[in-house]
């Protein structure tokens, strides 16, 4: 199987990988206005919980083609960082 970056371009892929990204996003503020129901929408939660699954694996596949990886020790610190700024209130 030929590389996706091989066939469209590095460019092309990151171009992706923002549009993507950026569903993603949407599709996660959509689940909070249901959540607040402040500002309702017609999108159920299940259909809201889908969306949020299909664009995060859209967004997982982008990585992967680029070789992107979590990097572990950022996590943690941020993990870090996360839990003492909310206990810290």
């Amino acid at each position: 199987m030929r590389d996706i970056e091989n066939i469209i371009g590095k460019a092309a892929l990151l171009e992706q990988f923002a549009e993507e990204s950026a569903e993603l996003a949407k599709a996660a503020l959509k689940q909070a206005r249901i959540i607040r129901n402040e500002n309702p929408t017609p999108v159920t939660m299940e259909a809201s919980q889908f969306n949020i699954i299909e664009e995060f694996s859209d967004v997982m596949q982008c990585a992967r083609e680029l070789g992107l990886r979590p990097n572990e020790d950022q996590i943690h610190r941020k993990d870090i960082r996360w839990h003492n700024r909310i206990n810290n209130k």
